[in-house]
């Protein structure tokens, strides 16, 4: 994958989703999901780029967010329509192979995928994932979270010279 083929999404605070001045990238292709052992393969190298306490799961059917942490979901199986950003947002299908680099306070939501669609998730050594949903209450606590969290040291594809490195200055 070529690090000019990644494409950044900035949005805007909705109301009840605070988003973010950093954008969503996303990166089509990003982790090649071949060889007898991928997930291992992708998660070996999250984890050499600083990105850890991963799991492997689906993405939640309703909107929310993390305050206190930034995330990436790499595509392992199958494929979904997920919307970024709340009611509003942007819609992008991912498939296998595809990362998404999901700054703190961005709200995403799984549209609708296929039987078996899966995904790695991981953050940035030492940031602990919350979870919120845009309700009141939230806010103003999720907003002074989300303005403490640190931009990772290390792009989730590329490591020390990615696009993140980039965007999210």
């Amino acid at each position: 994958m070529q690090a000019s083929g990644v494409r950044a999404h900035v949005l805007a605070d909705n109301g009840s989703i605070p988003n973010s001045r950093l954008p969503v990238l996303i990166y089509p292709a990003g982790f090649p999901m071949h060889g007898s052992d991928p997930c291992g393969a992708v998660e070996r190298a999250l984890r050499a780029h600083g990105w850890g306490d991963g799991w492997r799961n689906g993405i939640y059917p309703y909107h929310h967010y993390h305050s206190t942490a930034h995330e990436v979901l790499v595509v392992f199986a199958g494929s979904a329509r997920v919307q970024f950003g709340g009611e509003g947002g942007i819609v992008a299908t991912v498939t296998p192979g595809d990362v998404v680099a999901i700054p703190a306070g961005v709200g995403h939501r799984n549209l609708g995928a296929t039987a078996g669609f899966g995904v790695i998730g991981a953050y940035p050594r030492g940031q602990m994932w919350d979870l919120c949903y845009g309700r009141a209450g939230e806010r103003p606590r999720a907003d002074e979270n989300i303005a403490r969290v640190p931009v990772p040291i290390a792009d989730p594809v590329f490591g020390r010279e990615g696009p993140l490195l980039v965007h999210w200055r």
